[in-house]
């Protein structure tokens, strides 16, 4: 499992940061679009749907509404509200979600058998992940176009430092299960640990200048995006055991699909971005 994690991080790590500083605008949108084209495809099992046509069927239409989301021609004001009202929408549903963790699987009755509450799930899962990172890639772009990508990194550091440290404190000292009817092989020393990593690269990342906001939004915006993080993960595996898989996919061989990789990236990107953009 290890060697996995390494190989796959020494595979990703310069794709991501390729992607970040030097792909234009443009090109990031569409590879965006693509990426979670494709976790829609993989989601599309917690829907109970198994024939590949309609599976790819439903990630063409999730491609074709971010994409609208693009190209509508509609003023940049309006655009930037409705960005903004989704973004914040999101807030409800991730409180949603560790509500639905918290209870599993006593609450699954209510939206295991319902299509729409699926759905739902879906669009606030993948929709507002989108709409947060072209929004965090766009800060400040025509002065400085790296300005967004070094905070989309900063976000993709605090996600990785606190997986990465949750799994080694949990293979170390980790005793007492973090939610055993969700993901039993979490730990709540491990959640601990990697938490502790994340803050204290946090305020690494602010006194270094990495990022440059306010410093209240930027405790409240990174201290929600790591525990949302530890979130997005519950949660996907969460519907993963409803729906009896173990991976949303094969894509990275002995590495699950692309939702298992993004899965805390869901949570925490939209959560940073609408954090930092409406506080203070």
């Amino acid at each position: 499992m290890l060697i996995h994690r390494i190989l796959a991080a020494i595979i990703l790590i310069p794709i991501v940061i390729l992607t970040l500083f030097f792909a234009p605008l443009s090109l990031f949108t569409y590879i965006m679009i693509f990426i979670c084209g494709l976790a829609a495809f993989e989601w599309s099992q917690f829907l109970a749907i198994t024939q590949k046509p309609q599976r790819v069927i439903f990630a063409l239409v999730v491609i074709i509404l971010l994409s609208l989301l693009c190209l509508l021609p509609i003023p940049v004001v309006v655009k930037l509200k409705l960005y903004s009202g989704v973004l914040l929408l999101s807030l409800c549903w991730w409180l949603v979600a560790l509500f639905l963790v918290l209870t599993y699987p006593n609450t699954a009755k209510y939206w295991r058998g319902s299509i729409t509450a699926k759905l739902i799930f879906a669009f606030f899962t993948l929709v507002p992940f989108f709409i947060g990172m072209i929004e965090l890639r766009m800060i400040n772009y025509s002065a400085n176009t790296y300005t967004g990508a070094y905070c989309l990194l900063y976000v993709f550091i605090l996600v990785w430092a606190t997986d990465t440290g949750a799994y080694f404190v949990g293979r170390s000292m980790g005793k007492r299960k973090l939610a055993p009817k969700v993901s039993p092989g979490k730990t709540l020393e491990g959640f601990i640990g990697g938490v502790i990593v994340a803050v204290v690269i946090s305020f690494i990342a602010y006194f270094t200048g990495f990022i440059s906001i306010n410093l209240t939004s930027f405790i409240m915006s990174s201290l929600f995006a790591i525990f949302a993080s530890a979130l997005g993960d519950l949660t996907e595996s969460m519907f993963k055991r409803e729906a009896g898989i173990k991976d949303s996919g094969n894509l990275i061989s002995g590495h699950g699909g692309i939702l298992d990789r993004i899965d805390s990236l869901t949570a925490a990107v939209p959560i940073f971005a609408a954090l930092s953009f409406n506080l203070f």
